[in-house]
């Protein structure tokens, strides 16, 4: 047992990705006017919670976890953390998380984690990942949580931006799971988890894929049309989202589809980064602050 197996169950990549979503959802709200402590605030304290879920995902996990090449020699299925220690820790990452975000964000920021773990632990790695082809749908849910934390963590209401985030990233979601799901076929088959790929061909997932996608490239548009963000942030989401759309179409006459699927499955990450990178520096000024701020 050593500090980096403490590291490895909160699943960093997962984190990570997570923290620009926030920053994009962040930058968003505060057009301009950046408070450090609601920001540093928002960053770990999702980045705890995120952390927390991860953990007991690892814990609830162990048993399929063995079935799989990708996951056999996790932590927790080598046994180099107790399961009682892990859960401590991933009780007390969440706790810490929630605490700092209700008490320096707002209570709102809180829910929404709390809204997101539960969905997540409970919903999700509890039951539905193992029992339905529904799962990854359900699961969706809560990853689209961190860009609506770091929205209402500055803005303190859900509005049109926050509902905007929350289906965009929802949708994101489905195909960049699905891609996954396809290129670790084997892996799920395995552990008999019943992701569409599985239970209903991969022909029929790619299908779910093209249209997610064309959902996703609609919703991404809506900040711009809704007047949250600006031309520049409309280019860049239109231009990923086309792309992206036209890499899931070639799927119907891919050679290889697993070499197929990763290349689609890089690709999504490549377009939510783009999106939350343009949100943070292409966010709109509603026209009354325009006029308060006027010399």
């Amino acid at each position: 047992m050593s500090f980096k197996h403490f590291i490895q169950i909160t699943k960093p990549g997962i984190i990570f990705g997570n923290v620009l979503s926030v920053a994009g959802g962040f930058f968003l709200a505060s057009k301009g006017h950046v408070d450090l402590a609601i920001f540093l605030a928002a960053m770990i304290g999702t980045s705890l919670v995120v952390a927390s879920g991860c953990v007991f995902n690892n814990c609830i996990d162990r048993d399929i976890d063995l079935k799989m090449e990708r996951t056999k020699n996790r932590v927790l299925v080598q046994g180099l953390i107790s399961l009682k220690l892990a859960l401590a820790y991933a009780t007390v990452l969440g706790i810490a998380g929630v605490a700092l975000l209700y008490t320096v964000a707002n209570p709102l920021a809180a829910l929404f984690a709390v809204i997101g773990f539960v969905i997540y632990v409970g919903f999700y790695s509890l039951y539905l990942k193992r029992k339905s082809v529904h799962g990854t749908l359900v699961g969706s849910l809560s990853g689209a949580m961190p860009p609506v934390i770091g929205y209402v963590a500055v803005s303190n209401t859900f509005d049109m931006a926050a509902l905007t985030l929350l289906v965009m990233f929802s949708l994101w979601q489905m195909p960049h799971s699905y891609a996954i799901a396809i290129f670790r076929f084997n892996d799920y088959l395995a552990a008999s988890i019943p992701v569409l790929p599985v239970k209903r061909g991969i022909q029929v997932a790619k299908k779910h894929i093209l249209i997610y996608i064309l959902a996703f490239l609609v919703a991404t548009l809506m900040l711009t049309f809704s007047g949250y963000a600006g031309m520049s942030y409309l280019a860049v989401a239109a231009a990923m989202g086309m792309y992206w759309l036209y890499m899931a179409w070639t799927g119907y006459k891919a050679v290889d589809d697993t070499v197929w699927a990763r290349k689609l499955f890089v690709f999504s990450i490549f377009t939510i980064t783009a999106l939350s990178v343009a949100m943070s520096l292409d966010f709109k000024v509603p026209t009354e602050l325009l006029v308060t701020y006027a010399p």
